[in-house]
């Protein structure tokens, strides 16, 4: 090999420099600042000044303690619920410099300065004089040549100015990811590697590297640089190694032109072929030395070999079905407000997800670091990367639309060769000029092969969205001409069923469908993280939740309340994520999200909180049941039956394993706990992706003859792959039996009858109560994002209230609750002093209000229950009213229904009223 390394140690100014035997200078260290908030740094000479600030580089201002301090006090509103709340703020230009030596032996070299990552510009001054070239990205390294202005041998003075004011208009509001406050921050500073290279005369300068699976070979354009007066002769050797030892070298003499130029080259793998993808993620290393008579260069890149396609509405990789299991990152790093630009900060992020059973990771609006393509290299994770863009006006901007051609070109250049690079949207949600979006589309295939691509990841814009563009490999939607492929849009107003799959909504599509952002359900804070937060960033939205839940006596229920919410959210993600392996045709759902979003008004969608940590709703393995290569699947009707029914289902499969599962023995069980009701076998040939119809269960229901929940389990035998549904089943023919309680709609006739010391249940007409919106669905995204919408959470109870006898349940909400919750108003029972509410309804954390739907209180003489759920129409064809019904009146004819005492009765009359009354008295929240 023509790798050696030299350590030299230059000490000066307390800085500690280091060259290698590659020639390069790591300036990573103490530098010393000048913020310039008012832009007079250049024409005040700062270039050659040395600044009394201090910070260390890689680094951020936010890290330093620099900028403008943050005097928010904690209230529920909207700069304290929008998203995390920066320490100190920072939007302008600094300046950083530091004195550094260049070593003796750099005579003649080219020297360039890398910045890895600067958000948005950065300008370099050598002892004052201006280098003569601004850089502007936020994807790539940012590099300067310095050659012209150093000298071997001595001493210069280093000043960078970075500016990271919006230059251009590449999202409304600053939401796109790479460059916002929503989840990392407006920064300033350098981040990753910071350092000075020294090349030779004839150096190589960079490798674009092209598997080649079917002639078993790595294609390689080499891209050269000779800036000496002639033609430079020289041989060109390629060393390729992997996990199982080196492969035979190649080596070809090169005429080296004058200039830049590029050779192509193949490397023939032949029977040391191995493939990349999730299961073997095999890595090859390549070595390229340029050796002449003025020295050796050396370039190196991984490569792995794979190939992504199309067929119809599937993708493949390597010929094999693939199924992509994603979720978004959209540059959520709460303890820096920026991306990890080191490999174990990632490894934390993508071994988390692979524990989750994912395989695929959006970026949303934004590209990562280097680091973070290597260890998705190494892992085999499938990457989505998004052009720093999420804009309604795409294309009607020519200074915009150039700097997405640049950023693109510095995209292939810098991470082009990473297989874990396999997806390539132009942004986020982009609408405008489409011609013009296509057209950039359409250049990209043409200069890189090696992704597959789409226009946007998904768009609202009429006439669009719902089909391929021009030259999508893939469509990223939410819905298209014929229907959803998302169950946000359908899961509140369609009753619960398990036989349904978007195959309806695929007709005439011809490119894989991938779904967008499903999910959104909102969980409660978990007020337990707040404690995490140690870095540049304060949780002022969690500590306003945490102190008006303490100022109103519920702060003991916020645990509770995170637990319950999130149990329903897991359910809805589950039943979202299986219709979508249910469908033929669809190849693969990016979730919103697996952990939180921060931003945005605070939309904690997720699981997992900011740090990638469990939140403990589900545990990793649970969630895998439905998130694995291999999940079974079950279809089957409605989740409520009547026990003179047999229930029945049909299993499918979706198998995007490493096999076809030859002769699986699948056995299920349906279980009242550690009861079995029924159980079965069978065994079947599981082909690869999507099989529907592998076999068929049914199960008599007969013998159930009280209220049950029951688990049905299906297990493929051998392996780990299994999954399991909760169903309700009731007595058909249970009694209704109001023995001394006396039912009424009204409200005056329930205050008559308690004051004669009747037992009443008071259920009025949900229909025209005052009150919330009933609704099954939690929260959408984030009710400050979005504050017109019902906003709870899903309900909480104790399932032990002995009103709960004969009404099986857990403390959350689940597919049984659906009728009752649709057919409902929410109470607001803020006011009511004493009394119990049995049945809670979570208000959203923008309002923490007192809410419920079953509730109960003596009143005078008498014992009240008030349901604000419908318990009178059609019960015959609604049993799981029916039910509850029966389980309320046992309870109500029982000695235990002694409930505490209502002290200001008065108030259910304003706590009842109509909903014209309520609109008249006028708005009683923030949200």
């Amino acid at each position: 090999m023509y790798r050696y390394i030299i350590i030299l140690i230059a000490l000066f100014q307390n800085y500690t420099v280091w060259a290698d035997g590659i020639g390069r200078l790591d300036l990573a260290g103490e530098w010393r600042v000048q913020l310039d908030p008012e832009d007079v740094g250049i024409e005040m000479g700062w270039a050659n000044k040395a600044f009394t600030g201090s910070i260390k580089l890689p680094g951020t201002t936010d890290d330093a303690g620099l900028g403008v301090l943050n005097t928010l006090a904690p209230a529920l509103a909207k700069p304290q619920l929008s998203h995390l709340t920066r320490k100190h703020r920072y939007v302008g230009a600094a300046w950083y410099t530091r004195e550094l030596s260049i070593p003796a032996g750099w005579v003649g070299k080219t020297m360039i300065l890398s910045l890895e990552r600067v958000l948005w510009e950065s300008a370099v001054w050598i002892d004052g004089i201006a280098v003569p070239q601004k850089q502007r990205s936020l994807v790539s390294p940012h590099e300067f040549d310095l050659s012209a202005l150093l000298k071997a041998g001595s001493k210069h003075r280093l000043t960078i100015r970075v500016d990271n004011r919006k230059k251009l208009a590449i999202s409304v509001d600053d939401m796109a990811h790479a460059y916002t406050d929503h989840t990392q921050i407006i920064w300033n500073g350098i981040l990753g590697k910071i350092v000075i290279q020294a090349w030779d005369a004839v150096r190589l300068k960079s490798i674009y590297a092209t598997p080649d699976l079917a002639k078993k070979e790595i294609n390689l354009r080499v891209d050269l640089s000779n800036k000496l007066a002639a033609a430079v002769v020289g041989k060109l050797k390629i060393n390729v190694k992997d996990n199982m030892g080196s492969l035979p070298p190649v080596e070809k003499t090169i005429r080296f032109a004058q200039g830049d130029s590029a050779v192509s080259l193949n490397y023939l793998l032949g029977d040391r072929l191995k493939l990349w993808d999730e299961f073997s993620p095999h890595l090859y290393d390549i070595d390229i030395a340029w050796s002449t008579s003025t020295g050796v260069s050396t370039l190196s890149t991984k490569v792995g070999v794979r190939a992504l396609s199309g067929e119809g509405t599937t993708l493949k990789i390597n010929g094999q079905p693939l199924f992509l299991r994603g979720t978004l990152e959209c540059s959520i790093f709460p303890l820096t407000g920026h991306p990890p630009m080191d490999k174990s900060g990632w490894r934390k992020v993508f071994l988390t997800a692979k524990q989750w059973g994912l395989n695929h990771l959006r970026f949303h609006s934004w590209c990562p670091p280097e680091a973070a393509f290597a260890v998705a290299d190494e892992l085999g994770f499938y990457l989505q990367v998004e052009l720093p863009i999420w804009e309604n006006n795409i294309g009607k901007d020519e200074g915009v639309m150039n700097f997405l051609y640049e950023e693109a070109d510095r995209m292939i250049q810098a991470y082009g060769n990473h297989p874990s690079f396999c997806f390539w949207s132009m942004g986020n949600e982009l609408s405008g000029d489409f011609n013009a979006l296509n057209a950039l589309v359409k250049s990209l295939k043409e200069k890189d092969k090696r992704h597959l691509y789409t226009a946007t990841s998904f768009t609202f814009q009429q006439g669009h969205g719902i089909a391929a563009e021009a030259y999508d490999d893939y469509l990223i939607t939410q819905w298209t001409a014929k229907g959803w492929v998302r169950g946000q849009g359908v899961f509140n107003s369609e009753s619960p069923s398990f036989n349904k799959n978007y195959i309806n909504s695929l007709e005439g599509l011809t490119v894989p469908v991938v779904t967008h952002e499903i999910g959104q359900y909102a969980v409660y804070p978990n007020l337990a993280e707040i404690k995490k937060y140690k870095g540049v960033l304060k949780p002022l939205n969690f500590i306003s939740v945490a102190e008006d839940l303490k100022q109103k006596g519920l702060l003991q229920k916020a645990k509770a309340y995170t637990m319950a919410s999130g149990k329903l959210a897991a359910i809805l993600y589950k039943e979202e994520m299986e219709r979508a392996l249910k469908t033929p045709g669809i190849s693969g759902y990016q979730l919103l999200d697996l952990h939180d979003f921060p931003g945005q008004g605070t939309a904690l969608v997720g699981l997992l909180d900011a740090f990638w940590d469990s939140k403990n709703i589900i545990s990793a393995a649970e969630f895998r049941q439905f998130s694995a290569p291999v999940v079974p699947l079950l279809q089957f009707p409605k989740a409520v039956y009547s026990n003179d029914e047999t229930f029945e289902a049909i299993l499918d499969v979706s198998n995007y394993g490493q096999e076809v599962l030859q002769n699986q023995r699948i056995s299920w069980s349906l279980r009242d706990g550690a009861d079995i009701v029924a159980k079965g076998h069978f065994d079947s040939t599981i082909g690869k992706g999507h099989q529907g119809n592998v076999g068929h269960l049914e199960a008599s229901l007969r013998e159930i003859v009280r209220a049950k929940k029951l688990t049905l389990e299906v297990q493929l035998e051998g392996t780990s792959y299994k999954n399991h549904w909760n169903i309700w089943v009731y007595p058909k023919d249970k009694a209704i039996d109001f023995g001394e309680v006396n039912y009424t709609r009204e409200l005056e006739e329930a205050m008559r009858l308690l004051k004669e010391g009747k037992k009443v249940l008071l259920n009025p007409d949900w229909k025209k109560m005052s009150g919330i919106e009933g609704k099954f669905v939690p929260v959408f995204w984030s009710p400050v994002h979005f504050p017109k919408q019902a906003g709870t959470m899903g309900l909480l109870c104790d399932p032990t209230h002995p009103a709960l006898a004969d009404f099986p349940t857990d403390n959350h909400t689940d597919w049984q609750w659906w009728d009752l919750q649709i057919k409902s108003t929410t109470m607001i029972t803020d006011q009511i002093k004493g009394g119990n509410a049995i049945v809670e309804l979570i208000d959203n954390f923008a309002n923490n209000r007192k809410l419920a739907s079953l509730y109960e209180g003596t009143v005078g003489g008498g014992r009240l229950m008030i349901a604000s759920f419908d318990l009178e129409t059609d019960l015959a064809n609604r049993p799981v009213a029916k039910q509850m019904l029966a389980s309320i009146l046992k309870y109500m004819n029982d000695a235990k229904f002694r409930p505490k005492v209502i002290e200001n009765p008065a108030v259910l009359q304003q706590l009842l009223q109509s909903k014209e009354s309520q609109e008249k008295a006028g708005p009683k929240a923030i949200y």
